[in-house]
């Protein structure tokens, strides 16, 4: 347990050195994000260790990569239930952060149903059993008691739309929304990276927009009670969505084109449409994106940016990291190296972007954007002027309003 609060410990140190707070500043910071409710807008709960020897037994044998893929994720989800060094670590890691409730990546990137069930179910599971430290939110007022409680809570989301993938009418095609928002689904991805049958995601070059079945989609969404999240889409297709959505909708974790050129970030005129139907961009903190340092500075530069140029109410913190468990290293060097796959489908980035660069891999724990820094990304909000009402909004206010905004009545 140690382990996990020298990381801390080293992460906070790193952000105090880069922003370099007064004391005033520093102690209002801290108290303001104790006491403030803070919602993330899309990110990971603490990811646990595998179990080294377990993955190499099923290596042994001869486990296919597909069911390796699921042991190893599964693992990294839900060994906080069933380790107690794990489960110390993963709470730990919550009570750093003084996050009240995540926007939970709880869908594998894809529209296969089953596909999109995996994750659902293992987190729908984490919160099962480990209430009542972290539950499961199913309306926005959960997220509420949550803080009240002094408890933490996932507001499940997919990283795409569920269809049957079959083709026989639209109708059909839209069927599994409902069911997924019966399940807990509260928010999902249009395209992530890829283009699908609903628009162009991010990484395409064409950057052809929304389909007429994608309006449809996004319409279906608006009916339920779901809100569209267009991160991962395409410029064209975020602005499509907005002109086709009749609720709030958000880019959950992006940046802003005007301070770096990287595809993952919007540009004014999709931010613009994106707030016109009430909604949000968050921030994420993934340097390669951020561009600049690729730290907690450059992070609030992207907050300033989009809170000054459309408003504190729409922009809000999607960190798009996660703290990972002290036994990981040692967890993963038990496993046996493997030969080298593909790129999964999903995870296409245009060539030479950089993001898998070695530099980013072993750079981005310590550049002070951790997810347990979470208190200093409001001390830096105090650095900077803003108000605390300001504040409050961009660390979980403006999330929970457009989530009450969407959840059907």
């Amino acid at each position: 347990m140690a382990g996990q609060f020298e990381v801390i410990a080293r992460d906070r140190q790193v952000a105090l050195d880069v922003l370099r707070p007064s004391d005033r500043d520093l102690q209002h910071g801290m108290e303001l994000h104790a006491d403030a409710l803070v919602v993330e807008s899309y990110g990971f709960s603490p990811r646990c260790a595998p179990d080294g020897d377990a993955v190499a037994t099923a290596i042994e044998a001869g486990a296919s990569e597909a069911e390796l893929q699921d042991i190893t994720e599964d693992m990294r989800m839900t060994r906080c239930v069933t380790d107690a060094g794990e489960r110390s670590e993963f709470e730990a890691a919550w009570e750093a952060s003084g996050v009240t409730c995540i926007l939970q990546n709880a869908g594998e990137e894809g529209q296969d149903p089953l596909r999109l069930m995996k994750r659902l179910a293992r987190y729908t599971y984490v919160t099962d059993m480990m209430t009542p430290f972290l539950s499961k939110a199913v309306t926005p007022d959960d997220i509420v008691k949550a803080k009240a409680d002094g408890k933490h809570c996932l507001y499940m989301t997919g990283n795409g739309v569920p269809l049957t993938q079959d083709w026989v009418s639209v109708e059909d095609e839209l069927r599994y929304i409902r069911v997924f928002f019966q399940l807990g689904v509260r928010m999902m991805h249009l395209t992530y990276n890829r283009r699908n049958m609903i628009g162009d995601g991010c990484a395409e070059s064409s950057n052809a927009g929304l389909s007429d079945f994608g309006r449809s989609v996004v319409k279906e969404m608006n009916r339920v009670g779901v809100i569209v999240d267009v991160a991962h889409s395409s410029w064209q297709t975020g602005i499509d969505a907005a002109r086709a959505s009749d609720k709030p909708m958000v880019a959950s974790h992006s940046g802003s084109a005007a301070l770096s050129d990287h595809y993952r970030c919007k540009s004014d005129e999709v931010m613009r449409a994106i707030v016109d139907t009430g909604g949000t961009v968050g921030v994420c903190c993934i340097p390669r994106f951020l561009a600049g340092a690729g730290d907690i500075s450059t992070m609030l530069d992207h907050i300033d940016y989009i809170a000054q140029k459309f408003g504190a109410d729409h922009v809000t913190i999607g960190t798009d990291v996660a703290a990972a468990s002290t036994a990981s290293n040692e967890e993963w060097r038990k496993i046996p190296a493997r030969r080298r796959k593909r790129t999964a489908w999903e995870m296409y980035w245009r060539p030479n972007d950089g993001l898998s660069a070695p530099k980013w891999r072993q750079d981005r724990q310590v550049r002070s954007m951790a997810w347990t820094n979470w208190p200093m990304f409001t001390v830096g909000m105090v650095q900077r002027g803003y108000s605390d009402d300001d504040i409050r909004k961009i660390l979980g206010g403006n999330v929970l309003r457009v989530a009450r905004d969407v959840f059907p009545d």
